[in-house]
């Protein structure tokens, strides 16, 4: 059996606050740099957040996965030992 899919979707809602936080810090690094270094001044703040931003999109899409996987988990019967529950 596999693993159910999970729409995009899903993974888009579950980081929107995230991407918004993300890109408002990417302005917020641009905007910091000097005038004329925007590039340059702004660039490794960016690449950090970006990778930063990479690593909890890939945890959060996993999780959701496991999460589907678990959902769709139907646990085996019990075993019928012969014993009712009253004996």
């Amino acid at each position: 059996m596999s693993t159910p899919k999970v729409a995009p979707e899903n993974l888009v809602v579950a980081m929107e606050q995230e991407m918004q936080q993300y890109l408002h810090s990417v302005m917020q690094a641009v905007n910091d740099a000097a005038d004329g270094q925007w590039i340059a001044g702004s660039e490794e703040r960016v690449r950090d957040l970006s990778a930063e931003l990479r690593k909890r999109a890939f945890e959060k899409a996993v999780q959701l996965k496991i999460n589907a996987a678990e959902a769709a988990f139907s646990p085996s019967a019990q075993p019928d030992d012969g014993q009712t529950s009253g004996e």
